[in-house]
């Protein structure tokens, strides 16, 4: 096949112009070609000519590709079969050239002269049965049909459809690719971009021209050139989306329809024809009865809400309520978001004043553990000559003799002090030993200084209404005052108490219940301002169940009583007398005199007393340590064993003391386990057995029993002591029997005394009549 020169626009519009010509093959045959008919292919190979008609075929009536064109489909007339092939070669080359010389002049002629080109193909159409015999027109025909048509253009605008015109083939639209000099000039041509009134010319001119812009088989090879031209196209005629019949068959189908006498229709029946109209007027009576309905409901209901506003905006009250209830709700939300914001620096200032104060708690406790193993040591070293020097001095390491001259010189240094007050009757051992040092001493007052000045600055920013305890309870009272019911109802008595933690827990930073200068909770402001505001509630007089009553306990127990817990179980010291007194007055405060509903305190009260008693048990099995040496060890009272068996002896009872001192906070049995099963049966009596017997022993035997309460003796009928002082009665009779002489009748008839006190009258009458003791049977009576 011949090689196609490159395309241009004026090919494609030549193209154009002659494909009314080349979509029907028949149409200078002059009779239709039965498509069962023999043709050239038959008796013969085809010749270059028909190959490349036959290759050129398939590919021009391919649609358009890529493009959903509504327009698209097949522009062949009814009832005219395709041709197969052309007639042959030769014949096809001929009409192809023929075919370029009538298509150069119709181009030349205008856009008119296109026109008059679609007219003859019309009459092309009607005489293509009159003859099957291709002619190939001459010169001289070809330029008077031109004249002919220049005729008719400057006439009536009209062209006649009984104007001949030979048919081309195929061949004559690839001939014409192929040879683009028959072209006319580009001046000749004229390219209409505008409008116009359409006749029956231009409707044929634009099927024509929507055939040979569908089947163009370049349509993807330049799609630049393929868009630009359908806009100009499109500017040219309108072409109206979804029209896409071809000629032939809208001449055929654009027939009349003409109405059919013949066709019966069924028997009107005015009886069926007057029901349906009532049923149908029922159903649009009904359906406006439902609509009228409804039209008055929602007028009821704009009326309800019209009068429901006059109400609302005449009524003052309403308005004041719902403004006093938005404000104190913006006002909470506030206030919570204000606590959560600083609840974190609250916690982190409670914990560094809590490691503070554990530190040096730990600190003084390890201290005296550690002195108390090194002066044990060396005591043990001393009692062995072996272990001695040649010089008979005792070697010991530069560590022991820095720490026992330290313990020496807080000593010397307790007793000056207490020369300087005037107490002469301190016995050695029962000193706290809770000295610290200078430099430590300034350490901590610095630290303690900084978290302080921290502890100040926790709400510096915040407003007084947001902060300050009384301001805050004050809002609350307004509300209950105003409104009573809807406060009750809120059940803001038991918020008040996880509302107002944050600021009791920032209050009670610097707050030690372990010194005795320390504040009373009673003296503290949230607790003054927390009565005054229970005691304003008119409204709890006549309520029985009403939950302000329950706020300061349960603040108490929801935010002191675990502060007291914390310091019980890591800073407390038992041995310390002074930190348990203080703990003991906070303690009675909190339990006694604000337990009234002990259902609802009954586990922290449980968790502050299992950790009091957790705490002095581990401080019997740690601290307490009576050695027990030789009697020739400690016969001499100046000997260092005897003054430091003194010191634990002492110790020892001072914590048994301090045991006791829970009496009333305690349960007696716990007290009792504690103080008389762990302590003065292990460590006590065992100490006094092995003592020199004397008055010595008399004297801490009292120092014993002043220890113990007097109501655990008010109810022994029995005249019997309780049963865990049943060792300590049998010490005392063995001391009185070793006291029996003339020198120590005093000591026996003080043995007679303690036995009376704590309710053994058994005893101390035998011991009355074995010693002839008769002024004492009146004192035994007595009692």
């Amino acid at each position: 096949m011949a090689h196609r020169p490159k395309r241009t626009f004026r090919q494609r519009q030549a193209q154009s112009s002659d494909s009314d010509d080349a979509e029907d093959p028949s149409a200078e045959s002059g009779a239709p070609r039965d498509p069962t008919a023999p043709g050239p292919q038959e008796e013969g190979p085809p010749s270059g000519g028909a190959r490349a008609e036959v290759a050129e075929l398939p590919r021009r009536t391919r649609g358009p590709r890529g493009r959903g064109r509504v327009w698209a489909s097949s522009r062949r007339a009814p009832g005219v079969a395709p041709r197969a092939d052309s007639s042959g070669g030769q014949e096809s080359r001929t009409a192809d050239l023929s075919t370029d010389e009538e298509d150069g002049a119709h181009h030349s002629s205008g856009s008119n002269d296109d026109q008059s080109s679609s007219s003859d193909n019309v009459s092309s159409l009607e005489e293509k049965e009159s003859s099957s015999i291709v002619r190939i027109p001459d010169a001289a025909f070809i330029q008077a049909a031109r004249r002919k048509r220049e005729l008719a253009r400057a006439q009536d605008d009209y062209i006649s459809l009984d104007v001949k015109h030979n048919s081309t083939t195929p061949d004559t639209k690839r001939n014409n690719d192929e040879d683009p000099e028959s072209e006319p000039d580009d001046h000749k041509k004229r390219i209409p971009f505008t409008p116009k009134p359409q006749t029956l010319r231009q409707r044929m001119t634009e099927e024509t021209t929507s055939r040979n812009e569908e089947t163009s088989e370049d349509s993807q090879e330049d799609e630049n050139q393929d868009i630009w031209e359908q806009q100009q196209m499109r500017k040219a005629v309108k072409i109206t989306e979804g029209r896409d019949i071809d000629l032939s068959h809208s001449s055929k189908s654009q027939t009349v329809k003409k109405f059919d006498a013949s066709i019966s229709f069924p028997p009107v029946n005015l009886e069926v024809i007057k029901k349906q109209l009532n049923n149908r007027l029922t159903l649009l009576q009904d359906t406006h009865r439902s609509h009228q309905r409804e039209y008055e409901k929602y007028m009821q209901d704009v009326k309800s809400s019209k009068s429901t506003i006059e109400n609302l905006e005449n009524s003052s009250s309403q308005a004041a309520n719902y403004k006093f209830y938005k404000s104190m709700k913006i006002y909470v939300e506030n206030i919570i978001d204000c606590l959560n914001e600083k609840m974190i620096n609250i916690q982190e200032i409670e914990s560094s004043m809590h490691g503070l104060l554990l530190k040096q708690a730990m600190t003084l406790m390890k201290r005296r553990q550690d002195e108390l193993k090194h002066e044990s040591a060396y005591l043990q070293q001393l009692s062995r000559k072996a272990e001695t020097s040649t010089n008979g001095s005792l070697a010991i390491d530069e560590k022991t003799q820095c720490i026992l001259e330290d313990i020496e010189s807080r000593r010397i240094q307790r007793r000056q002090a207490r020369a300087l007050s005037g107490n002469c009757n301190h016995q050695e051992g029962t000193s706290s030993d809770d000295e610290l040092s200078s430099a430590e001493m300034t350490n901590f007052q610095k630290s303690q200084g900084d978290i302080l000045q921290d502890h100040k600055k926790v709400f510096e920013d915040v407003h007084d209404d947001f902060c300050n305890i009384q301001n805050i309870l004050l809002k609350f009272q307004q509300w209950r005052e105003k409104f009573p019911d809807s406060y009750y109802d809120a059940f803001i008595g038991l918020c008040i108490p996880k509302l107002l933690n944050p600021l009791i827990r920032v209050q009670l930073l610097d707050w030690n219940p372990l010194k005795l200068d320390s504040i009373g909770l009673k003296q503290m402001p949230w607790f003054t301002c927390i009565e005054e505001f229970m005691d304003n509630n008119v409204e709890d007089a006549k309520r029985d169940t009403s939950s302000d009553k329950k706020i300061l306990s349960s603040v108490i127990n929801k935010t002191v009583i675990p502060r007291l817990t914390d310091f019980v179980e890591c800073i407390w010291d038992p041995l310390s007398t002074s930190q348990t007194t203080s703990l003991i007055n906070h303690c009675r405060v909190i339990l006694e005199e604000h337990s009234t509903y002990e259902n609802e305190v009954n586990k922290s009260q449980q968790d502050l007393l299992k950790s009091i008693a957790s705490r002095m048990k581990k401080a019997i099995e740690d601290d307490v340590f009576i050695p027990l040496y030789p009697k020739s060890a400690v016969e001499n009272e100046t000997s260092p064993h005897s003054k430091f068996q003194e010191r634990q002896f002492w110790s020892a009872l001072k914590l048994f003391r301090n045991i006791l001192l829970w009496n009333g906070v305690l349960s007696d049995n716990t007290l009792q386990e504690l103080g008389l099963g762990k302590l003065l049966n292990r460590y006590l009596i065992i100490a006094l057995l092995n003592a020199i017997p004397g008055p010595d022993v008399v004297k801490k035997c009292n120092q014993i029993v002043v220890c113990l309460p007097e109501k655990w003796f008010e109810n022994c009928a029995t005249r019997t002591s309780i049963p865990q002082l049943e060792n300590f009665i049998q010490l005392l009779l063995q001391s009185a029997h070793k006291l029996s002489g003339d020198e120590f009748r005093n000591e026996v008839k003080e043995i007679i005394l303690i036995l009376v006190k704590i309710k053994a009258l058994h005893q101390a009458e035998s011991l009355t009549e074995e010693y002839h003791l008769d002024h004492l049977k009146s004192l035994i009576k007595e009692v």
